[in-house]
């Protein structure tokens, strides 16, 4: 299994109706975070789960649901988080 789907697979945790996620790892070579090995990944996602909270409180259950991996194979992250009703453009992630 490779990272983009191992991040797929713990995600599945906060039940997405929809995620698109892009690995931009090749746009970041030679960056000093991308040495140690993590890569840099858009992530768009939309869950029941968030509707009522904060983008804070959303990002924070992303981070929950991909623990160590946030340490390690993720160096960086780019987040667009809704609740169902709220994307009227989920095209992939900017």
């Amino acid at each position: 299994m490779n990272v983009t789907q191992a991040i797929e697979q713990k995600l599945a945790t906060l039940q997405p109706s929809r995620l698109v996620l892009r690995d931009d790892s090749a746009k970041h070579a030679g960056h000093e975070g991308a040495k140690g090995g993590g890569g840099h990944y858009s992530l768009t996602i939309e869950s029941p789960q968030f509707a009522g909270q904060n983008t804070v409180t959303r990002h924070r259950l992303i981070y929950s649901a991909l623990g160590p991996m946030m340490q390690q194979q993720i160096h960086a992250l780019a987040i667009r988080a809704y609740a169902p009703g709220e994307a009227n453009d989920f095209s992939q992630p900017q």
